[in-house]
């Protein structure tokens, strides 16, 4: 069993962005700029968010944060992201998810300049991904691929279920999978609370892409043996033991899983890290206008 290192990996690539944003400065070019929205104080997404901050200062970008309480109007937070989309200065920018629920998520997110929008969640982006052209790719599926890129893991032709289908890592992680190329080329089966004979069909799959925001789910009984499990859950368990009060738990049984797999991702240090150095990918290719002119 070899435990995929996200952290690790995710080091990696912060380095060599580093040094192309270093590159790009010494030739007098603009360096990256990203900015982003927080509304509230969630826990989850002010721990995030910290970490994105922290990822510009090691990726050499300049970084902006956005903050409004969580009884701020819809068309206040419109009026930010308008203000952002104008700003010639501002390479990308997100909005943390998620928002409070008298604030419509899909109105904002098709609000943000689709050439700005790092996260890959505008509509334009969402659709250029499914037919192949160049977007900015949702982050947690793009570090996914990554991560079975760096690793050798074979795609071409393997039977890959993905359990899940949200809008931000099932669908377009299944999307990425299908495309023609490494890593792609995989025959991919998306399942979901209506999926039936669910065992069974995880116990085909050369790679399960764990997504359910379900602890434990997928148990020992639904894996192969040779099986790359990659672990995108991240639930917040309380855990009187632990000083934060709580502890991270995948959607894999680790413990009992880890065993039988070929590659599998922990939690934390998985899947998480790579998120984040997806969307800094993102940000650099914007502040580049690689994607869009």
């Amino acid at each position: 069993m070899i435990k995929i290192d996200g952290k690790a990996t995710a080091a990696e690539i912060k380095a060599e962005i580093a040094k192309e944003v270093s590159e790009m400065v010494a030739r007098g070019e603009k360096r990256p700029h990203l900015a982003a929205i927080l509304v509230g104080h969630d826990g989850g997404s002010e721990t995030y968010v910290a970490s994105k901050v922290k990822a510009c200062e090691e990726c050499g970008f300049k970084s902006t944060l956005i903050r409004f309480e969580a009884d701020v109007d819809e068309a206040t937070l419109l009026d930010a992201v308008g203000k952002l989309n104008a700003d010639d200065d501002v390479d990308g920018f997100i909005v943390q998810l998620p928002l409070p629920a008298h604030i419509s998520e899909q109105k904002v997110i098709e609000a943000i300049d689709y050439r700005k929008d790092v996260d890959g969640f505008h509509p334009i982006n969402v659709g250029r991904q499914s037919i192949g052209l160049p977007c900015f790719h949702s982050a947690t599926p793009a570090g996914i691929l990554t991560l079975l890129e760096r690793y050798n893991i074979p795609t071409k032709g393997a039977n890959c279920v993905v359990l899940g289908r949200s809008n931000i890592v099932g669908k377009p992680v299944a999307t990425l999978l299908m495309q023609k190329g490494y890593p792609g080329d995989a025959t991919v089966t998306v399942c979901h609370r209506a999926t039936k004979n669910l065992k069974e069909v995880c116990r085909q799959a050369d790679i399960i892409i764990a997504a359910m925001g379900v602890p434990g789910f997928v148990t020992a009984d639904m894996v192969k043996e040779g099986a790359t499990v990659i672990d995108v859950g991240t639930t917040r368990i309380p855990d009187a033991s632990r000083k934060s009060g709580f502890r991270l738990s995948g959607d894999v049984d680790y413990e009992n899983v880890a065993p039988l797999c070929e590659y599998i991702t922990p939690v934390p240090g998985g899947v998480g890290p790579m998120t984040i150095v997806s969307l800094m990918r993102n940000t650099l290719l914007a502040g580049k206008k690689a994607i869009y002119k």
